[in-house]
């Protein structure tokens, strides 16, 4: 089966088993949002990539928020990154110059669920009140323990766990003379949930009867009085 039907597949039955899971999420999102909180993403690595996916987004929830640390990104040296992801207690200092409050939404992203500094973040994100959801692949929850020092993964701290359904190693295909599986899927299917939720998250704030706050594409005419409002009313706790 090719890569591209492989995620299809997948895909498919991620709406079957977290299509319920999902709309109640959303549901909690979406009264957060009209109390004024919003949604902060976090991942290390290639999962700082998704973190960034619904950021700033045409047609996406303008409330949403990457926590960018860099030194646990790519473009300052994957190899660091890995390392740094791995080290308890290396990212204390940046999540503490985070604005978290209260009534916020904190998205953790972290495939195997095992690493300090994505657990360290929910660890604080929950202290700070957020309501907290690890999005993660529960295949690595009873073969690969954690590398935090309390013993404890990614999916004992949050309140919400999303699996992601990725095999452990994050790879899905195999071939004869080709001597590792190969085609990671965690990107794909890690983006695609996240814009699922977004979406249904706009809908149950329709339901709750407030208006969806979205943003428009600029690469249309007439939007900008409609952007620019937006950036207005959420430019206090987001760095457009």
């Amino acid at each position: 089966m090719s890569y591209l039907l492989q995620a299809a597949e997948l895909l498919e039955r991620l709406d079957r088993d977290t299509g319920d899971q999902l709309n109640s999420i959303s549901r909690e999102i979406a009264h957060r949002l009209k109390d004024k909180g919003i949604i902060h993403v976090f991942g290390c690595g290639h999962s700082s990539l998704i973190a960034q996916e619904p950021y700033y987004r045409a047609g996406g929830l303008v409330p949403v928020r990457p926590i960018l640390v860099e030194p646990l990104m790519l473009h300052e040296g994957a190899v660091k990154s890995s390392q740094f992801e791995k080290q308890p207690g290396f990212i204390q200092s940046y999540l503490e110059k985070e604005d978290i409050r209260e009534g916020d939404v904190f998205l953790v992203i972290s495939t195997s669920g095992r690493n300090p500094a994505p657990i360290d973040a929910a660890i604080y994100a929950r202290e700070k009140g957020a309501y907290v959801i690890g999005m993660l692949s529960m295949d690595y929850a009873d073969n690969f323990p954690s590398r935090h020092p309390s013993g404890k993964r990614l999916e004992e701290l949050v309140e919400e766990v999303v699996d992601t359904q990725i095999r452990a190693g994050d790879t899905s295909q195999e071939a004869e003379g080709v001597p590792q599986a190969f085609a990671p899927m965690s990107s794909v299917i890690g983006a695609a949930l996240l814009q699922d939720l977004i979406a249904r998250v706009i809908l149950s704030f329709r339901d709750i009867g407030e208006t969806p706050p979205i943003f428009l594409s600029g690469n249309v005419e007439g939007v900008q009085e409609h952007n620019s409002s937006l950036v207005e009313r959420y430019k206090d706790r987001i760095n457009f």
